[in-house]
């Protein structure tokens, strides 16, 4: 896996509106089965892992575990981010191929 390629298309994404952050944000885009992908960091706290992998599970959400919270943050420009759902389907598709 290239970590600049996704975290490029990452912060391509984010400029197109197409990304949430933020743990209620994104289980709120879960339950409105409108998030295509959810990326979870590896260093989150045990009950925000549970609590996001179940709520994908239960939507059939694909999710995809990442390094940890400031590579996530800063491929969106802030500062630290646990969470975050992709609502395109296109930038959903190319960011599963590159990290998986």
């Amino acid at each position: 896996m290239n970590q600049q390629q996704w975290t490029s298309l990452l912060g391509l994404a984010n400029r197109a509106r197409k990304v949430i952050s933020g743990e209620e944000l994104v289980v709120k885009e879960i339950r409105q089965q409108r998030a295509k992908l959810v990326l979870l960091s590896q260093d989150a706290s045990a009950n925000t892992t549970k609590k996001v992998m179940d709520k994908c599970k239960f939507y059939q959400i694909p999710f995809i575990l990442v390094e940890d919270r400031y590579t996530l943050g800063h491929a969106i420009g802030k500062d630290a981010r646990v969470v975050v759902a992709i609502n395109d389907a296109g930038f959903a598709a190319k960011l599963k191929t590159l990290l998986d």
